[in-house]
C-alpha cells in the first residue's frame, strides 16, 4: 500500500523510509506527486492539531492515503516566554531559516548553559474517510537530547538543531552516531509501532 507522506522535506522523508523499511507500504513525499503542493496554516496550540490540520489538507487535495507529523520542542530550564513548543522556527514573529535557527538556539545555550531538550511529536494519518489514525503518544517522543553553544561543522537542509544536538548517553555530537543510531533518534520506535498496529488493523500484507 502507498501512503503520501506530508512532508517536503527530502531528508525527513529518507528517514522515515529507512525506518519503515521492513514493512509492506511504499512512502512516497510531495514533491513526488503531481500538482502544487497546498499551503496549510499550521496554527494548531499542539503539534497533533498541527499535523491533523497538514493530514487533512493533503488528503482533501490529493486524495490518497497520507499521514503529517508535527512536532512541539521544550527546553529544560528556559523561561516559559522563550519556550518554542510548536513555533521552533517562528520567534518574535520572525520564521527563522536553517542559519537563522543555529544562530538562535546556540545563542540560547551559550547565554543559559547546555539545555536539556526533548520533541514531543504527532501523527495522523488518513487511510479514507472512514479510516483516521492519529497519535501524540508518550512512545513518539524523542529521548532527551543536549543543545549545545558550538555547532558541528555538518549541516543537513530542514534539520539545523541536530547540527546542536549533543547525544545524552555519549555526550557524541548527532551527526557523530552511527547512521542507524541516528535514524532511531530521528523516527522514534513509537513511529515505526504506530504503523505496524495500523498495518495490523487494515490488514496490509
Amino acid at each position: 500500500m502507498k501512503f503520501l507522506y506530508g512532508t517536503g522535506n527530502a531528508a525527513k522523508l529518507s528517514a522515515m523510509r529507512r525506518r519503515l523499511e521492513t514493512l509492506p507500504i511504499e512512502i512516497i513525499g510531495l514533491r513526488e506527486v503531481d500538482g502544487d503542493i497546498p499551503e496549510v496554516p499550521e496554527d494548531g496550540k499542539t503539534p497533533l492539531e498541527n499535523a491533523r490540520q497538514k493530514a487533512e489538507a493533503y488528503y482533501a487535495f490529493y486524495g490518497m492515503p497520507v499521514f503529517s507529523c508535527d512536532s512541539a520542542m521544550y527546553l529544560e530550564g528556559l523561561p516559559a516566554a522563550l519556550q518554542p513548543g510548536v513555533h521552533t522556527r517562528r520567534v518574535s514573529g520572525k520564521f527563522l531559516n536553517d542559519a537563522e535557527m543555529i544562530a538562535y538556539y546556540g545563542g540560547l545555550a551559550k547565554q543559559y548553559g547546555q539545555l536539556i531538550t526533548q520533541y514531543r511529536n504527532a501523527i495522523c494519518l488518513i487511510v479514507d474517510s472512514n479510516h483516521i489514525y492519529e497519535s501524540m503518544d508518550e512512545s513518539l517522543a524523542s529521548p532527551p537530547f543536549i543543545i549545545t553553544d558550538q555547532p558541528h561543522h555538518m549541516r543537513k537542509n530542514g534539520f539545523p538543531i541536530d547540527s546542536l544536538s549533543l547525544d545524552m548517553a555519549t555526550g557524541k555530537y548527532f551527526y557523530d552516531l552511527d547512521e542507524s543510531v541516528r535514524d532511531q533518534v530521528a523516527i522514534e520506535e513509537g513511529f515505526l509501532t504506530f504503523f505496524m498496529n495500523v498495518i495490523k488493523k487494515l490488514n496490509i500484507q
